[in-house]
Order: C-alpha cells, then sequence, then structure tokens
C-alpha cells in the first residue's frame, strides 16, 4: 500500500474565494511551514522577512500558548499577508507600460 500523498503533492487549482479553499491553503501552507522549520528554519525566517510579515507577529506565534502550534500561527500570518498582497494588487492594478508586452 503506498503512502497518501501529501496535499503538497496535489495539483493546485485553488482560488482565495471560500473558507474551504482558505481551509486547504491554510493546511498546505502549515505543511511547509513544519517542513522547513524542522530543516531549514533560518530559510523560514528569510521568506517571511521577505513577505514582509511583522516582526512582532512572528515572535507571538513562536510564543504561541500551550496547546496552539506556532507552526500553525506561522502558516495564518502568511495566508494573510498573501490575501492582503492580493487584494492591493486588485486595487492598484496597472496596465502594462506600452511597448512592453511579450
Amino acid at each position: 500500500m503506498s503512502p497518501k500523498p501529501s496535499i503538497l503533492d496535489q495539483t493546485l487549482n485553488i482560488t482565495f474565494d471560500g473558507e474551504k479553499n482558505d481551509a486547504l491553503m491554510l493546511q498546505m501552507i502549515e505543511e511547509r511551514v513544519t517542513e522547513l522549520l524542522n530543516t531549514s528554519p533560518d530559510l523560514l525566517f528569510s521568506y517571511l522577512y521577505r513577505l514582509d510579515i511583522d516582526e512582532s507577529k512572528i515572535k507571538n506565534a513562536l510564543r504561541s500558548p500551550k496547546g496552539v502550534s506556532p507552526n500553525l500561527l506561522l502558516a495564518e500570518l502568511i495566508l494573510e499577508r498573501q490575501k492582503s498582497r492580493i487584494a492591493s494588487k486588485k486595487k492598484y492594478k496597472q496596465d502594462p507600460i506600452e511597448g512592453w508586452e511579450f
């Protein structure tokens, strides 16, 4: 019997609309955060920096109360930030510069 494939191995065909898709994205992000915390924490923190996630929020997530997974809290911060970035890009969408189209 082959092992159940990770959700990260599945084809991604989702949007940020709806609670079900948010839950799926959160699960995927949490799996990756867990992997990076175990194998390359410096790389994870580099990603968090590049995503421009507030350092105080990261510290609070890492000092999570008992019974609350810091991996999940970090994943929630990432999802929140990505959704915010997407909303900003939609709000301030610019047309391509003339002559630069491919």
